[in-house]
């Protein structure tokens, strides 16, 4: 069984490669004809909190699986 410490260092880490992952593929979006003249900022800080949630959703949703795959054992 993981201890309380390895398992939030393996959430950390999948928590911020998803997001970095998310990142990445966002950034190959061109969110350019969405965006109003004088408002390059607030979308980066858009692109920026939608990067986050859908990475930590993404993370979340991995997680959830390897605790289940992990649980499996005490079916049998």
């Amino acid at each position: 069984m993981f201890s309380l410490g390895q398992q939030a260092i393996i959430s950390l880490i999948s928590h911020l490669l998803f997001i970095y992952l998310t990142w990445r593929l966002m950034m190959t979006i061109n969110f350019e004809p969405i965006i109003k003249k004088g408002r390059a900022k607030e979308a980066q800080i858009l692109i920026l909190f939608l990067t986050i949630v859908i990475g930590t959703g993404v993370s979340r949703f991995f997680l959830e699986v390897l605790q289940w795959s992990r649980d499996l054992n005490h079916l049998f």
